[in-house]
């Protein structure tokens, strides 16, 4: 299974309370910060709901 780095580029100050909930869901809480994920629907789901503050790359396992 693919995975996927999510990286923090802008603050989700500002962004409705969906958007900073999935934001900690996802386990970002500062700029530049960075996590791995599965390459999942779930969280392909999260990712665009919070795509304009974040940076997705695929990384080998």
């Amino acid at each position: 299974m693919a995975k996927l780095r999510i990286t923090q580029i802008r603050s989700g100050i500002g962004g409705t309370r969906n958007q900073r909930e999935t934001l900690r869901t996802l386990g970002l809480r500062k700029i530049n910060a960075s996590t791995v994920r599965d390459d999942r629907p779930e969280v392909l789901g999260m990712i665009a709901t919070v795509t304009h503050l974040v940076r997705v790359e695929e990384v080998d396992s």
